[in-house]
């Protein structure tokens, strides 16, 4: 086996999610996509014709982000006709699902130069746009394992783990303090380029627009559970609510604690990023120095009812397969698709909660399905080198039960 070097790494600016409101609602995911491509390549100096594959992730394929949107951005950016794309779904995970499927092209040996990364338009194509829900609607495998709502989940989870309400507001006004410092810092100016009208020409979106600096604990403080009124929805086949299927699979519950809010819970926004993936006989060749190499990567499956337990269990897996330990890791990107879910994992691992998120995270910056891990990865790469730092772990959890990790080294 070879190396996997990272070549380089960029990203769109994270818009609101919201039809006709958000700065990039008005542009076809695939052209998002597209962007990213071609900004990958030209930040690199390669050539596109080198490219051996595409990998993008993507959650919701229906409608717009349908029929192999990799492919279709491969086209939509002038790519040449022999550069092919193809698009995978591991939920929340598929943004670093594709890059850790480039990097084994490029470590197996079978391929030199491979892109992956992900989009997620969620104001054009919302959640739930592919009407799968959480199990493709298959009432046998309902029968043997309901899997509640996300949401639901994360509540269970902070019921679980004796999590207060006070702590989950507490960490997100963290993550909004260090997304407006971040951005005040212009910490994110390596990797993020500028969207523009696919027509026109024009800028539309130059930085993160869903944060919200004006922030305060008591704003957060005053906003109502998000889930309490889907908890007690009957859905069961003798009417049991969410609620109640939850209790039975964890009776030392009396209750599920609704504490997740729309502000301490990821935000829905549309974006993409793309990561370069080549060998070091390719960068060696083309005069490309590279910035980082993939250590090691992993998946692991957890308990699918809860489903978002599994970064722990999965960062424990890729750092063994590294020889490495949390203590050895310099940076953590810790998904924030809900506040539970790093609190919960840097518990459960005993991480220092000053290298988790520094920049902030999903909860102040945003959550684009498809595309977020590929976004936490070079987000991850730009502050190792700005701190002069060396090892990175990304990791996200993923619905059904599964979590995804990678390490990354600088070089």
């Amino acid at each position: 086996m070879t190396d996997a070097y990272i070549l380089d790494a960029v990203r769109t600016p994270r818009g609101r999610g919201k039809a006709g409101k958000g700065a990039l609602s008005n542009v076809h995911p695939q052209e998002l996509l597209a962007q990213t491509l071609n900004r990958l390549v030209e930040r690199a100096g390669v050539n596109p014709a080198d490219v051996e594959d595409v990998i993008a992730g993507c959650v919701s394929q229906a409608g717009e982000q349908g029929a192999n949107i990799s492919r279709n951005a491969v086209l939509a950016a002038g790519w040449p006709e022999e550069v092919t794309g193809t698009t995978v779904n591991r939920f929340c995970g598929s943004g670093l699902q594709a890059i850790n499927f480039a990097a084994m092209g490029v470590m197996s040996g079978a391929q030199t130069l491979v892109v992956g990364g992900g989009v997620e338009s969620m104001s054009r194509v919302p959640m739930g746009a592919d009407r799968a829900g959480q199990d493709g609607e298959n009432m046998t495998l309902r029968g043997k394992l309901f899997q509640v709502p996300q949401g639901i989940s994360a509540d269970v989870i902070a019921s679980l783990e004796g999590i207060s309400r006070e702590e989950l507001d507490a960490f997100a006004l963290e993550s909004q303090r260090k997304a407006a410092i971040a951005q005040s810092n212009c910490h994110f100016s390596r990797g993020l380029f500028p969207v523009k009208d696919p027509s026109t020409g024009q800028v539309l979106l130059e930085k993160d627009e869903y944060p919200r600096h004006d922030t305060t604990l008591e704003g957060l403080a005053a906003l109502n559970p998000a889930f309490t009124a889907l908890g007690a929805t009957p859905v069961g086949p003798n009417g049991e609510t969410l609620d109640q299927i939850a209790l039975a699979r964890y009776p030392q519950l009396s209750e599920v604690r609704h504490l997740h809010t729309a502000g301490n819970s990821s935000g829905i926004v549309d974006g993409a990023a793309a990561v370069l993936i080549g060998s070091g006989d390719y960068a060696k060749a083309h005069g490309l120095k590279p910035r980082a190499r993939i250590r090691a990567m992993a998946t692991i499956g957890s308990e699918p009812l809860i489903m978002l337990t599994a970064p722990a269990p999965a960062s424990r897996r890729a750092l063994e397969k590294a020889g490495m330990s949390v203590q050895d890791i310099d940076l953590w990107e810790i998904n924030e698709a809900f506040a539970v879910v790093p609190l919960q994992t840097m518990r459960s691992l005993g991480i220092d909660p000053g290298k988790v998120n520094v920049n902030g995270g999903a909860i102040a910056l945003g959550h684009p399905l498809g595309a977020t891990g590929a976004i936490l990865l070079g987000t991850a790469l730009d502050e190792l080198e700005r701190r002069d730092l060396s090892t990175a772990l990304i990791t996200l959890c993923i619905g059904g039960g599964q979590g995804i990790a990678t390490v990354i080294e600088r070089v």
